[in-house]
């Protein structure tokens, strides 16, 4: 099983691990705070169904989103 535990944020944040996150647009891998709501989006890709999200995080079926820094 490919692990990918840390996403773009990492390098600026302490690694924060990647969840499955819920936008207007569906399902996405993503990074969270508790208590600021999310961080980043790490998927390229939207998901419609919460399972097919976090299958795709478990197995790293997904792709990095290419954030222009």
């Amino acid at each position: 099983m490919l692990s990918i535990d840390y996403g773009v944020i990492k390098k600026s944040v302490n690694g924060i691990p990647l969840k499955v996150l819920k936008s207007a647009r569906g399902f996405y891998i993503g990074t969270c705070d508790e208590q600021q709501g999310p961080l980043s989006r790490e998927s390229n890709e939207y998901w419609t169904r919460e399972n097919d999200a976090s299958h795709a995080l478990e197995s790293g079926q997904w792709t990095q989103f290419n954030y222009e820094i």
